[in-house]
């Protein structure tokens, strides 16, 4: 014999209900069927009731909801001629129920007792009907009252089962049934009185599982709209998959730290017998599930699955005087044990000076006044410090039976955690070592689940996710080559870049399961007005794991936002120069918050587009190796003016063209001006530990005046033309000494410059072509010859590589 449950979306409409008659009428062999009240309906009964005993007339709009939906399943599960038993029936059940809601409102209270009684109705109701249907189609099938077999406590919303006469009734009942399906209402019970009683929320699982385990049955399905146990709950953390074996432990542990599909107490009648349980899908019946047995035979990942448990608080006593002195805890866990107050989990200082407790959030006020209560006299006197009660709390939970033999888990779990800024209140950790919990905010918690099941589910595949602004020329590029190396990366890299956010100028758009990098123009044009703070506030709300911050642009207002990303543990990946070639003081926080946050701060890209610069200083300095001087040709787009400008060509038309091309800034003075190749030569300085702002930098520029003081591209375009001439005599005296014009940068003895210089011929920079940098590292270990590191130094394509190495840097750490 089998004993099936279908759970309230499994039976919530006609359309299930016929998935569900057709599941029982599939099985050979005998079954009990164990059914819980229409989808929502039993919410809606214990609403309707305390609206009636709040003396609001509005009730009888809701108990025209309950009537109406079980009287339309009727008239669409039975064929219009033989409805009249089964109309007369449910009219008379929901009539005496709207006689207790008629009660609760003329005496403004609803007891527990009446309570249990108005919840009774949904099962009760839901079971008659459901049989009525399964007799229609030729099922044979015989409901039976749930109440009349399963003895109870006079607990109400809660009762605790009588087995030895629970047992009786069960097997008596069975042993003379002749009919091929039994189905009976779950949830509900009676005392010996025949008094009615629930099994709680959830308890038609615990239904099933008393009568499986008192007649002994070959196993237990719980049929449910998902497809067995999942990793991690699949509605916030969408690559979670089922379990496909798990032990009775592990299942009790997930379903006690919040896996809703099975009832917590589910497990335990069927734990002795060594019963295994199906927990299938009824909208996919062919899907195997999830199986549970007494062990998995060691099989599997020491980790099966992550869980938690919403709206807690946390309430702790703290006071020295505890120190040492017996009795606190038995006083404090008596007194929440007298108001009925349930402990989640418990955590104390070895130095006893504090007891850290979890409780539900609805029971917070009260858990809080009864114990400054019990301890005023010692809170009076200063010894005790009344109870610290914080909400808005979440406990997550890793769950496995195989922890206890692998080394590292607590430590992956909150290295990972900690990475991603999810700051954790407390923690417990059994000595069975098969559940690690810990208290985080409730806000943490999408973040906290995807966090760990891609540590521990996901073969070491690291999500990444971007919020893009600035999607112009190295914009576009770096989008392209994300959508081009997608595949790629998941597969050499493990790693899956996701863009979640775009930004221009004028619209921003978000995308929580990303942006459809295909079509990301037409998606940005339709999206919001863009602002900077409002792109902020969007990256806090959405709180992903491993966001990172790309700026494209060359905006000083975007590049002050970095702080506030920083100290949101979001990375910060830039080609903006603008931010690390500020204030020197200012420069300092944003590295200090990196560090402070966790958060990488990487801006490769500002000397070199796609060339490792920094990169192989910052790996010069951190192996110890001293920078004695730099040198360098660190503009492109001035390199590739001075390379193209020669006798009989215009001065003006190079630089035209170095800017249609995208060699240079979206105003080309930035660079002209040295401005730009001062701001690189700053950040290199920096980089090696010196301490200098772009005003100690003496810049020898080699624009006239007038160039320099335009306020428009038109207008400096139009001064290069009037002053063709000076241009002309730059180039004619470098030729004149068989030299070329280059725009270095020197850095040396705390001092740096930057200029227009001659270059003679077998000199390192001399043979420099197109839009190539060059840097020229002298150092302790490099005193005479220097690293050199050389190549591409501008355009969107190697800038949005930079970029892109960057982010992978970022997904590396």
């Amino acid at each position: 014999m089998q004993v099936l449950k279908f759970g309230g979306t499994s039976v919530a409409n006609p359309e299930n209900i016929e998935r569900v008659l057709n599941i029982v009428n599939h099985k050979a062999q005998k079954v009990a069927v164990v059914v819980s009240a229409f989808g929502g309906i039993t919410d809606l009964l214990l609403h309707t009731a305390a609206v009636a005993a709040n003396k609001d007339l509005t009730y009888k709009e809701s108990f025209e909801e309950i009537e109406k939906r079980h009287l339309d399943a009727v008239k669409a599960l039975i064929p219009i001629t033989e409805q009249s038993a089964t109309l007369s029936k449910v009219k008379s059940e929901l009539n005496q129920l709207e006689t207790l809601f008629q009660g609760a409102y003329l005496l403004g209270e609803l007891s527990p007792r009446t309570a249990d009684i108005v919840a009774s109705y949904g099962e009760l109701l839901s079971s008659f009907i459901i049989a009525e249907a399964a007799k229609q189609k030729g099922i044979d099938t015989i409901r039976k009252d749930s109440r009349e077999l399963i003895k109870t406590s006079h607990g109400y919303g809660k009762a605790t089962v009588d087995f030895k006469a629970t047992n009786a009734n069960c097997k008596a009942f069975f042993e003379k049934n002749t009919n091929r399906v039994v189905i009976l209402p779950g949830f509900v019970a009676s005392t010996e009185s025949g008094e009615t009683t629930t099994l709680g929320r959830g308890g038609s699982d615990y239904t099933a599982a008393i009568i499986a385990a008192a007649l002994d049955v070959d196993d237990l399905e719980i049929w449910t709209d998902v497809s067995g146990m999942f990793t991690a709950n699949p509605k916030l953390v969408k690559q979670a998959f089922p379990i496909e074996h798990i032990s009775y432990q592990e299942a009790m542990e997930l379903s006690h730290f919040g896996a809703k599909v099975i009832y917590p107490p589910t497990i335990q009648p069927v734990l002795s017998k060594e019963i295994p349980i199906w927990v299938k899908n009824t909208f996919e019946p062919e899907h195997p599930g999830t199986y549970i047995t007494k062990n998995t035979n060691g099989k599997a990942k020491p980790v099966k699955g992550i869980s938690h448990i919403e709206k807690i608080a946390l309430v702790t006593l703290e006071g020295a005087s505890m120190v040492g002195i017996p009795g606190f805890s038995k006083r404090l866990f008596e007194v929440l044990f007298q108001e009925g107050i349930n402990i989640i989990l418990i955590t104390q200082a070895s130095s006893e000076h504090s007891i850290c407790l979890a409780i539900a959030e609805a029971e917070a006020e009260t858990a809080k006044k009864a114990i400054d209560e019990v301890f005023a006299y010692e809170i009076s006197l200063g010894k005790v410090e009344p109870a610290i009660l914080e909400k808005g709390q979440a406990i997550i939970a890793l769950v496995g039976d195989n922890m206890k033999s692998h080394q590292g888990l607590s430590g992956k779990m909150f290295s990972s955690l900690g990475k991603n800024n999810v700051n954790i209140r407390a923690i417990a950790q059994g000595a069975s070592e098969k559940n690690i919990s810990a208290v985080i905010d409730k806000r943490d918690v999408k973040k906290a689940l995807n966090t760990l099941h891609e540590s521990f589910f996901e073969d070491n595949v690291r999500q990444l996710n971007l919020f893009v602004t600035g999607v112009g020329n190295v914009g576009e590029k770096f989008l392209n080559q994300i959508r081009q190396q997608q595949d790629y990366l998941k597969e050499k890299l493990r790693l899956n870049l996701r863009v979640v956010a775009l930004s221009n100028s004028r619209t921003m758009v978000f995308a929580e399961d990303g942006v459809d990098l295909e079509n990301w123009h037409e998606i940005l044009a339709k999206g919001e007005k863009a602002s900077l703070d409002g792109f902020l506030d969007k990256v806090r709300e959405l709180n992903l794991r491993n966001s990172i911050f790309v700026d494209n642009t060359a905006n000083e207002a975007v590049s002050d936002k970095y702080a506030d990303y920083l100290k949101n543990s979001i990375a910060v990946v830039t080609c903006n120069k603008i931010a690390c070639s500020s204030d020197f003081d200012k420069y300092q926080e944003l590295k200090d918050l990196s560090r402070k946050y966790n958060a990488p701060f990487l801006f490769e890209t500002n000397v070199g587009a796609g060339l490792p610069i920094i990169d192989t200083l910052k790996n010069l300095i951190a192996s110890g190796d001293n920078v004695r001087k730099i040198q360098a040709v660190l503009s492109g787009s001035l390199n590739f003016v001075f390379n193209n400008f020669k006798e009989g060509v215009s001065f003006h038309d190079v630089v035209k063209q170095a800017q249609e091309e995208g060699y240079t800034e979206p105003d080309p003075k930035i660079d002209l001006s040295g401005v730009d190749v001062a701001r690189k030569i700053l950040i290199l300085a920096r980089e090696s530990k010196n301490t200098i702002d772009l005003k100690d930098i003496e810049n020898e520029s080699f624009l006239p005046k007038e160039s320099l003081d335009t306020s428009t591209n038109e207008d400096f375009f139009a001064s290069l033309k009037k002053h063709e001439n000076e241009f002309n005599t730059l180039y004619a005296e470098a030729a004149a000494k068989n030299c070329r014009l280059k725009y270095v940068a020197q850095f040396e003895d705390g001092r740096a410059k930057v200029g227009l210089q001659h270059i003679p011929e077998g000199h390192d920079f001399y043979n420099l072509e197109g839009s190539d940098n060059i840097v020229l590292f002298y150092t302790d270990r490099y005193p005479e010859q220097p690293l050199i590191v050389k190549g591409a130094g501008a355009g969107a394509e190697v800038t949005a590589s930079g970029i892109f190495a960057d982010v992978i840097r970022v997904g590396k750490v």
